[in-house]
């Protein structure tokens, strides 16, 4: 069995116009729980999309504990939740439940029935009469309902209010905890990403900028805050992520695999929502260049 949850090798996907990926390559441990960072327009949702097996990819490969997408239904151990949270109006919540059992192999009744009654879901109420947030309760009880060894979820925290996110991600990784399920999480909320989440796959026109282990990814860069040099800025072997400077100061993130010695300098370790956007920036500023 393939080490990996998810594997993209060269991969990408043009539509029409423009690439909505390319070039992607990385690899999603299994039992990780990652977050998958970029802007609008990234390639996020054509990624998950590829890997679903819903889009077909223009070039390279993506695989899923090493099978590859056939396009003939979601791969063997894996539930795709999309933003769109697809769900019949005019069924009821017990009638979807019904559908999941029916649809899904290896489908476990009793705990999505759980899932349902923690949110306080009425099992009689039709999805069209429900909230946003309760639709999104119900659809998560559906994907985990089929017990999946990778749960994709492109943005499913957004209907939520506060309360609601914090029952779900404490669902998930219980989930995680007990049966060893690897996620791979989109969201735009870095703070709650870095709570829960100890992989990055940074997506940035369409490619990957960085993926790897949390923990190794921020002690691989250092943000150094100082007054800003009277000359250039130089840092000797160390890479510039991205510099931003004041009349007076400089912040500057790093991407090191030596020791920083620089004594003129404030340096402390980024955490993972000035990593990402410092990457973000650095890309913005390409693109305006």
């Amino acid at each position: 069995m393939s080490t990996h949850a998810l594997e993209a090798r060269a991969l990408g996907k043009k539509y029409r116009r423009a690439w909505g990926l390319r070039d992607c390559t990385f690899q999603l441990p299994t039992g990780r729980v990652s977050a998958l960072v970029g802007p609008n327009g990234a390639g996020k949702s054509t990624l998950m999309a590829l890997a679903a097996g819903l889009l077909r990819p223009t070039e390279g490969e993506v695989t899923v504990f090493g099978n590859t997408p056939d396009g003939r239904g979601s791969p063997d151990g894996l539930a795709f939740l999309g933003q769109d949270k697809p769900l019949y109006p005019t069924f009821t919540v017990a009638e979807m439940l019904r559908a999941g059992r029916e649809l899904n192999t290896g489908w476990d009744q009793e705990y999505a029935e759980g899932l349902i009654a923690e949110a306080r879901v009425p099992l009689n109420a039709k999805i069209g009469s429900l909230s946003g947030g309760q639709r999104t309760r119900v659809a998560l009880a559906l994907a985990l309902g089929r017990r999946p060894r990778l749960l994709m979820l492109d943005e499913p925290l957004a209907d939520l209010d506060p309360l609601a996110r914090e029952d779900v991600m404490r669902t998930l990784m219980a989930e995680v905890a007990e049966t060893g399920m690897t996620v791979l999480l989109s969201s735009h909320v870095l703070a709650e990403l870095e709570e829960v989440c100890d992989h990055l796959v940074l997506i940035v026109d369409g490619s990957v900028a960085i993926s790897g282990d949390v923990d190794e990814l921020l002690a691989g860069h250092r943000l150094l805050i100082g007054a800003k040099p009277a000359g250039g800025m130089d840092f000797g072997p160390h890479t510039v992520v991205q510099a931003r400077t004041t009349p007076r100061q400089a912040t500057v993130l790093l991407r090191t695999t030596e020791p920083v010695d620089l004594p003129d300098w404030d340096s402390d370790q980024p955490n993972l929502e000035e990593l990402v956007l410092s990457y973000l920036r650095a890309n913005g500023e390409r693109s305006a260049a």
